[in-house]
């Protein structure tokens, strides 16, 4: 439904009406500076979308997507804010993802030792399926190591929430505990070393998020009184941030990943990858794609269960300790399997709050999209921009859309499966190398539902506060039940 399959790009494959697309640019550099300030500051990025919606009565629409002015040289987008046009963005053979992860700017590859990145190649590009192929090897070759070393990390980040709520201020904060942990994780999986034993030492998130900071500042705001709004907008969206002023900070991750990941720097040259070109890449994967997006979707895990209250709790201890308690003990792969509500609650995080809310494309050539009402002819070559949330918490999709509903699919519920698109596809396919699918999908699923299952061994219920930062929600816990009943 996400796109015309006619090779008559003037005639919609159903007999929906082909109309013009709503919205306006505005004036050159001014309309664009005032979406800004609207998106940014006056009304928040989902009220932006909503008015828009409204006012032209339409899921399909024209506007402008910051960075805008001084960053990118254009930012006029065609906005697809329901599920049936979004998936226009997973089809390879109708778009094109050169130099759009990041929207309508791509930062400078100083920040990637001069090397685009595989996620900002297109499929096209040989270096994409040589990379992307390789990046899944290793993956796949991690196989058996994957759930004992984040069951290890996970306890000593559990130990860390308990020592910290035991402490002078009785709170613990979520974020920097589970980013030191994820960042551990991931390093010991890719090397098989922990970074303490590098030149990283404890200093691996923050290296990294120093790092994310400088590319992705043109994206953010920092939520200064409204006095500083115009302030900020022109120091941090006017000139890009230079690489040099975080060249140590990603010195440091390369130092030691080339130190701790000898062996797979080796595997990698053996597959034909330039060892100073896989380095660079793989540094990549662990902190832009991984880290950045874990560090963001376990707090918004935590905050949805939070949220939720201590009766979706109990189900979820009860469905655990039970499925681990006939597994003898063993928190296994087939064990998980069989937590169909955990399996759920996961799910319905990653539809209600997508870490990454943003998907960019080009159009490789002239085509038709479809809306629920309307279809609507997108030219070669302009730019097509995805917002996420609308998509997945469309109301002629999902029941209740705003609403967590931790068993929504549970189930006839699994059927809904394919309108959640959080891995840059759909939730029912899977990750190859001539798609832009996260390699990773199927292990970040199984990352998120392990952590409730550990938590949920270990805690009857918790307590927390939250506030909305740039990157998902910064989470305090305040207090942990200990579990009354044991496995």
């Amino acid at each position: 439904m996400a796109a015309a399959s006619s090779d008559d790009t003037k005639n919609s494959s159903s007999n929906l009406p082909l109309k013009p697309i709503p919205g306006s640019y505005g004036l050159p550099f001014f309309g664009a500076m005032h979406d800004r300030h609207d998106y940014f500051y006056n009304q928040g990025r989902d009220k932006f979308f909503a008015t828009r919606v409204e006012k032209y009565n339409s899921t399909v629409i024209r506007t402008n997507m910051p960075p805008g002015p001084g960053i990118s040289s254009d930012s006029k987008v065609i906005a697809l804010l329901d599920s049936a046009s979004f998936p226009i963005l997973f089809d390879n053979s109708k778009v094109e993802k050169r130099d759009v992860l990041d929207g309508t700017f791509m930062p400078s590859t100083g920040f990637t030792g001069g090397y685009r990145a595989c996620a900002f190649q297109d499929t096209t590009e040989p270096s994409h399926k040589l990379l992307k192929t390789f990046f899944m090897q290793v993956l796949s070759s991690k196989h058996n190591t994957f759930l004992p070393l984040l069951r290890t990390t996970l306890s000593d980040h559990f130990s860390d929430l308990d020592s910290q709520l035991a402490g002078k201020s009785g709170k613990a904060s979520f974020n920097t505990s589970i980013s030191a942990a994820t960042f551990n994780f991931l390093f010991l999986l890719l090397t098989d070393k922990h970074p303490s034993e590098t030149v990283i030492g404890d200093k691996g998130p923050g290296l990294v998020t120093a790092w994310l900071g400088a590319q992705l500042a043109p994206l953010a705001t920092l939520g200064l009184p409204k006095i500083f709004n115009y302030a900020e907008d022109f120091l941090i969206r006017t000139i890009p941030f230079p690489a040099w002023t975080v060249k140590w900070s990603y010195k440091k991750l390369c130092e030691g990943f080339a130190s701790a990941g000898a062996s797979l720097l080796d595997e990698a040259e053996r597959v034909g990858i330039k060892r100073d070109e896989a380095e660079h890449n793989l540094v990549f994967m662990l902190g832009f794609n991984a880290f950045g997006g874990l560090t963001n979707q376990f707090p918004i895990l935590i905050k949805w269960i939070g949220l939720a209250g201590p009766e979706l709790h109990a189900k979820l201890a009860e469905e655990i300790r039970t499925v681990v308690r006939e597994s003898n003990g063993e928190v296994s792969l087939s064990a998980l399997d069989k937590m169909t509500l955990t399996k759920s609650v996961v799910y319905e995080v990653l539809r209600i709050e997508p870490a990454v809310p943003y998907q960019y494309a080009k159009a490789r050539e002239d085509v038709v999209v479809e809306s629920h009402d309307a279809a609507f002819e997108i030219k070669k070559g302009e730019m097509i921009f995805g917002y996420q949330p609308f998509a997945t918490k469309d109301p002629k999709v999902f029941e209740n859309p705003e609403e967590f509903v931790g068993h929504r699919f549970v189930g006839e519920g699994e059927k809904l499966l394919k309108y959640v698109y959080w891995s840059n596809g759909r939730e029912t396919e899977e990750p190859t190398v001539d798609n832009k699918q996260c390699p990773a999908k199927n292990l970040v699923v199984l990352m998120c539902r392990l952590y409730v299952v550990e938590f949920f061994l270990r805690y009857d219920t918790f307590t927390f506060e939250f506030k909305p930062v740039v990157l998902g929600p910064n989470v305090t816990i305040e207090s942990l039940t200990k579990a009354t009943t044991t496995v």
